[in-house]
């Protein structure tokens, strides 16, 4: 291994330090203390310098065997980011300028006892610039990312990380730095580079297959021969092949049987079964001599993209099947955990992935303009049940079809998905984010004479050679050529369809910051939703770690610097205002708290109106639309500290939307609409049995904790995997029942019960907007905390009818199990797991309490 302490030096020579491998330049310099935290304030803007140097890794090793003794010797890079010339004992090797792809350097007639390499960086910056002004043909659109994102231009043009030039919920921050594994391998005869699992089940046979691929660099002149033993105890199957490697790449594809007689477990998303895995070795014995074996984790699933005629409807339907069931896909939109990829850990993957799956959600898309994940991304995936929709690094841009630049994305393409087909996890390859979108709506202004050139483009690389590759690697699962997408209409009209965003096909985004986004009928009855969002700010102790005092306002520069997005800031105030009343505070900080707590209020709400919708339209068809499948919101984490569509703030402290996500995903879940005057209560259910429950309605005044009436409808049938209407009641009639209510006096709680403890979150639906709300009081909320083996238990108490409680223990780490809710019991326990040790002390006098009526 390579790994460890390198020299790094600027262009000219100015600056030379220590760095570790992996990394990156900025985080090389603030380790040294040679710049503050690049995060901080408008650091992203004032380190400009650093992305637009060109910066040198080197460093010298001795070589730990006889060089003399084997054929063959490499240098290998996982990942080098980007544009890079790399030397060994100063002859060039090669160069790079793919961030996604895997470097290999044959090295033999050039490694000496003690050698000296150097990877020399050109800033992505100008190389982007360069290949830009170097693209003869026709122009690649977008030039530069708006202003309001402060960001670097033609990114378009360079196989990187496409938002590390700045994106609208992220800093431009274009890093250079090796920054996954560097290695020396030597070997004699043959060596794995590639090995990857992939299941069938036959129907016919009732059986299952494995596919196991081994691919090799075959040094020998001559076919090399052996034996292959492929074992998975735990399932009484062993199996023995006779192989020949063919000189160069050779590969070798073996189909094992799965003995009929053993009970395969199968492997199921969160919420739907188990992770079951089982331990395989695959011995090679080859006639050379030298034996491998290789230890893996064998999964068995299958995933079947549905895209049939729905009867009552024009268009087809968009959902997945997993083992032959229909799964409501249930999550949210992953970015890059950090602009600096070095500092994300497998704990930081752990702990949002965790966080994810604690939300009752099931699956995650890896967004288009980020990175391939690391390998312990999908691992942790693969074991707690968390299916990924894969984007290939394609977003928001149209790219160059030249040769060179194919040839990249084909080695990146065939790499990354050799690289990550064994996970059972993928349950799709994506070719982009909203490209034929960009294209089908002009976004770029492409006068329509050219349109043509720019199809032909997108056909050559997405569907030519991306899905070429993808089909011809990994036969297991379904392609799309890019989200939003029509699906099988998009390929019927040449891969791009009229529009996209149409709700009787494939997948939409839906984004509107202008309607009231507590009325669900703006919202589009799709098959399925796989963007949509609202904006918040973090909560001040996540502000607080990367800006001064000066900052803490929300129309400050710092605020407006961090809002990446076109009129953020006030977008969210409007949203705010239809519903309740704005801040009025004199004192400036005050001010701001309370404008975080009520942007993350108004977030949590909008997004659960938006999903509920998405939840109940799984089962109908009304007026040709419905059947929705999936509810991914965009989007699931931060990359820094900013306002955001994220739920999980940088550092992953849990957003109330996060809280909220917890119910509006749980397995069970009564969900309410209006419609006309009438109350619609609709039971939502992804539980594999139907149930006979009992709905209790209860109608809460604001003025007291007494329920003014309460309903129980028992024998109520809620089915397996489906929403039906499980009551319904004009509000008139409910009102004239509870007397003593009015829609702006009173509010309706709302649960389904069951035999055997089985039981919903508790739900709520608001008559009129809580700044209209008649009787609400401040309360006096208070809590006492005490130790519960490794919890904390939080017990709350309130003298009034509370909306939207929140407890905030600042910068501890650790998340409640509820949030954010509606009280209206004067007793309320709730629990605090802790991701670090903390004390009762500790919680005690970082505890903050809010409720709406403390917003002033």
């Amino acid at each position: 291994s390579l790994r460890g302490s390198w020299r790094l030096r600027s262009g000219n020579g100015s600056v030379s330090l220590r760095a570790e491998v992996p990394g990156c330049v900025h985080t090389a310099l603030l380790c040294r203390g040679l710049i503050q935290d690049p995060y901080y304030r408008f650091n992203d803007v004032v380190y400009r310098w650093i992305s637009l140097d060109n910066w040198t890794y080197s460093r010298t090793f001795k070589t730990p065997f006889d060089v003399r003794k084997w054929q063959k010797v490499n240098l290998v890079f996982e990942g080098v980011d980007t544009v890079a010339q790399i030397l060994l004992n100063n002859v060039t090797l090669g160069r790079t300028d793919n961030m996604f792809n895997r470097y290999s350097f044959d090295i033999t007639s050039v490694i000496q006892e003690v050698n000296f390499v150097e990877v020399r960086f050109l800033s992505a910056v100008s190389y982007a610039a360069e290949q830009s002004r170097c693209h003869k043909a026709h122009s690649i659109p977008p030039a530069c990312p708006p202003p309001v994102q402060k960001g670097e231009c033609h990114v378009n043009f360079i196989r990187k990380e496409q938002c590390s030039f700045s994106w609208d919920w992220g800093p431009s921050f274009p890093t250079q730095g090796i920054w996954k594994d560097v290695r020396i391998e030597a070997y004699n005869h043959y060596h794995l580079i590639y090995f990857s699992i992939t299941p069938f089940f036959v129907k016919s046979a009732q059986q299952w297959h494995l596919e196991v691929e081994s691919i090799f660099d075959v040094v020998s002149s001559k076919p090399i021969a052996g034996l292959v033993t492929v074992s998975i105890p735990k399932l009484q199957t062993q199996q023995m092949f006779s192989v020949k490697l063919q000189p160069g790449e050779g590969s070798i594809v073996l189909l094992v049987n799965i003995n009929k007689s053993a009970a395969v477990e199968p492997w199921w998303p969160n919420g739907h079964g188990r992770q079951t895995g089982y331990n395989m070795t695959t011995t090679f014995m080859m006639e050379a001599g030298c034996q491998i074996e290789k230890f893996s984790k064998v999964y068995f699933r299958t995933v079947e993209l549905v895209q049939e005629p729905i009867p009552g409807s024009p268009g087809l339907s968009f959902y997945f099947r997993i083992n032959g069931l229909p799964i409501f896909i249930k999550g949210s939109n992953w970015i890059p955990a950090d602009s600096f990829q070095d500092r994300v850990t497998y704990d930081t993957l752990r702990l949002l992935l965790k966080s994810a799956a604690d939300a009752n959600m099931n699956a995650l898309r890896v967004w288009g303009g980020g990175v391939y994940e690391q390998d312990e991304f999908y691992d942790i995936c693969d074991e707690i049940g968390i299916m990924i929709w894969q984007d290939f690094m394609f977003a928001c841009a149209l790219y160059p079809t030249d040769q060179n630049y194919l040839e990249s994305v084909r080695a990146e393409v065939s790499h990354q998905v050799r690289r990550l087909k064994s996970h059972p996890s993928i349950i799709l390859w994506s070719g982009n984010n909203e490209n034929e979108a960009a294209i089908a709506s002009n976004w770029f202004s492409i006068p329509y004479p050219d349109i043509g050139l720019y199809i032909k483009d997108y056909v050559t690389l997405y569907v030519k050679n991306i899905r070429e590759i993808v089909l011809t690697e990994d036969k297991s699962r379904p392609f799309v050529a890019s989200s939003p997408t029509n699906g099988l209409e998009s390929v019927k009209e040449g891969w791009l369809s009229r529009d996209p965003y149409d709700t009787h096909y494939g997948d939409t985004h839906f984004y509107d910051y202008n309607s009231d986004c507590w009325n669900w009928t703006v919202y589009p009855k799709t098959r399925f939703a796989s963007e949509y969002g609202f904006q918040s700010w973090p909560s001040f102790s996540t502000i607080e770690k990367v800006s001064s005092p000066e900052d803490w306002s929300y129309t400050s520069n710092f605020s407006l610097h961090r809002q990446h997005h076109e009129s953020g800031n006030i977008q969210m105030l409007q949203e705010i205002g239809r519903h309740f009343k704005l801040p009025q505070s004199p004192d400036p900080v005050k001010h701001f708290k309370d404008m975080i707590y009520l942007t993350q209020v108004m977030q949590a709400q909008c997004i659960k109106t938006e999903t509920e919708f998405y939840r109940f339209s799984q089962s109908e068809i009304i007026n040709g639309e419905g059947h929705t499948m999936g509810a991914l919101y965009w989007q699931l984490n931060d990359i820094w500290q900013a306002p955001s569509w994220a739920s999980l703030e940088y550092g992953g402290k849990w957003k109330l939307l996060h809280y909220f996500a917890q119910n509006f995903f749980a397995p069970l879940l009564p969900v309410a609409y209006e419609d006309k005057g009438m109350l619609h209560i609709y039971g939502v259910s992804d539980l594999h049995e139907d149930h006979k429950l009992t709905l209790r309605v209860v109608v809460h005044a604001w003025s007291s904790l007494e329920p003014v009436c309460t309903l129980a409808k028992e024998g109520v049938t809620v089915k397996a995997q489906s929403a039906v209407p499980i009551y319904k009641e004009f509000i008139s009639d409910l009102l004239e029942r509870c007397r003593n209510c009015t829609r702006k006096s009173c509010v309706i709680t709302f649960c389904l019960m069951g035999e055997d403890g089985l039981q919903s979150p508790m739900n709520h639906y608001f008559l009129s907007s809580l700044k209209d709300a008649v009787g609400l009081e401040k309360t006096q909320l208070s809590a006492s905390v005490s130790q519960q083996d490794d919890v904390y238990i939080f017990v709350l108490q309130t003298t009034a009818v509370a909306p939207f409680v929140t407890l905030d223990v600042g910068s501890i780490k650790g998340r409640f199990s509820d949030n954010g809710f509606l009280m209206t019991e004067k007793k309320k326990m709730v629990v605090f797991y802790p991701w670090e040790p903390t004390s009762v002390e500790e919680l005690q006098s970082s505890l903050i309490l809010t409720s709406l009526l403390d917003v002033v």
